[in-house]
């Protein structure tokens, strides 16, 4: 797999290979109920942002997060027609670490696909299998454990998966303008919506022009120097109460 190019889209989209160390540890570990690392990162955001609250840093890790996985399997997907196996078996993690060097594979592989012809997997089998790597692979298990680390609204997590992967669609678009290759934007774009199709995803927002409008709130514009994201529910920072029908 060509992960170079991917990760020349922006730190979100890279991924590094080879051995790790130090702090890195599997997703899996942190699937199966060993959330100190989870644990570990929410306090540190809490701490950078000086949140008020420990389930607004829940949130903003959990969109980094979301935004990272999301971004590196589009990305292959959209430019090169495969989908990096991102098992959470195999798929390391440093908390202490940001993009690019917070995540790590041993040696990058691509998940099967079907269908492929001539010109590569069709949009929908691409689609089906960054669904099942990123989305039933960690989002699913990742909302759980960040859920019993401490209390969070689920429709507030889900709001954050779909922001980021509108996030990931539009830096594509961007990049692949610039990139005289306009081919990976159009592919991105349909493969997003292709996702956006799915239940815990097609509530999350609007789409229109080329832009996503969500209808929740990850609650960053509670920190002290926070604000609101540019795909906000909100026009203005809200009362508690109007935000508490939309955080869940």
């Amino acid at each position: 797999m060509d992960l170079a190019e991917v990760g020349s889209v922006g730190g979100f989209f890279a991924l590094r290979t080879g051995a790790h160390g130090g702090a890195y540890v599997p997703f899996a570990q942190i699937y199966a109920g060993g959330l100190a690392p989870l644990s570990a990162r929410v306090d540190t955001v809490a701490g950078k942002l000086g949140a008020p609250e420990r389930r607004v840093a829940a949130s903003v890790a959990q969109l980094g997060l979301a935004a990272r996985l999301w971004s590196v399997a589009l990305g292959s997907a959209a430019l090169h027609g495969e989908v990096p196996d991102l098992d959470p078996a195999r798929l390391y993690w440093d908390p202490h670490r940001s993009s690019p060097d917070d995540l790590r594979l041993p040696e990058p592989r691509a998940v099967p696909t079907v269908g492929a012809t001539a010109g590569g997997p069709p949009v929908t089998a691409l689609a089906e299998a960054v669904r099942e790597v990123v989305q039933h692979g960690h989002l699913v298990p990742l909302a759980a454990a960040l859920r019993a680390d401490g209390r969070i609204s689920h429709r507030l997590l889900w709001g954050n998966a779909g922001s980021a992967l509108a996030g990931a669609v539009r830096e594509l678009r961007v990049w692949s303008r610039q990139a005289g290759r306009p081919e990976a934007g159009e592919r991105a774009a349909a493969i997003g919506a292709a996702l956006f199709t799915h239940p815990d995803l097609r509530g999350t927002g609007t789409s229109r022009d080329g832009s996503f409008r969500r209808r929740s709130c990850c609650l960053y514009y509670r920190c002290p120097s926070g604000g609101l994201c540019g795909d906000c529910v909100f026009d203005r920072p809200p009362t508690r109460s109007s935000a508490r029908e939309v955080s869940g």
